[in-house]
């Protein structure tokens, strides 16, 4: 059962209601998917995305602000620490050790501490909030869909709690925001000019 204790956490049971409803339905295509979302929504991946920003910024500057490009930067870092400062202080159980095995169906790897917030929403949500102001709208489309199967990946394969997926997109969304103010103020400056 998810502690009652923390009320902006259990939503009044709904966080594990919506949760149940999202790990209720599995196939093996649809797992596969949510499994592959997942793996692509890793921040272990970082390299891989900077290395893409790096070259699509340099190669095409209109199609992809270097702005946005070092927001992403910045933003990896500070998340990176905000998340793992807020994983092992509050440790709110994973799904399988607070529902039990019975009520949980796993995909993948089973894990039963650090739920909140998830890593994998946080990153995805800044690669999608960091890269995507000023571009095309189907590199927009693109990230931000991205972003949602990642998200909706972590409960529908028993890794999260929605709230733990809402939490770690509201981290990102709230750090784009400050450095994209900050990055304003400093080219309003001259700083990077």
């Amino acid at each position: 059962m998810i502690s009652y204790a923390y009320p902006l956490y259990a939503w009044g049971g709904m966080n594990q209601h919506v949760f149940a409803w999202l790990n209720s339905y599995h196939s093996p295509y649809w797992d596969a998917f949510m499994l592959t979302m997942t793996v692509w929504g890793s921040h272990a991946n970082y390299p891989f995305y900077m290395a893409l920003a790096l070259i699509l910024t340099a190669w095409r500057p209109q199609l992809l602000p270097r702005s946005n490009v070092i927001v992403f930067g910045v933003g990896y870092c500070l998340t990176g620490w905000i998340v793992t400062a807020i994983k092992p202080a509050l440790d709110f159980p994973r799904p399988l050790l607070a529902l039990g095995s019975g009520a949980v169906q796993v995909v993948g790897r089973p894990e039963y501490f650090h739920s909140f917030p998830s890593g994998h929403a946080t990153f995805a949500v800044l690669l999608a909030a960091s890269l995507t102001p000023q571009t095309s709208p189907v590199l927009q489309w693109l990230l931000w869909i991205f972003a949602v199967l990642v998200c909706l990946s972590r409960p529908v394969l028993g890794a999260h709690f929605p709230a733990d997926v809402l939490g770690g997109a509201l981290i990102a969304l709230i750090t784009v925001k400050f450095l994209q103010t900050l990055m304003a103020y400093a080219l309003r400056k001259g700083i990077f000019a």
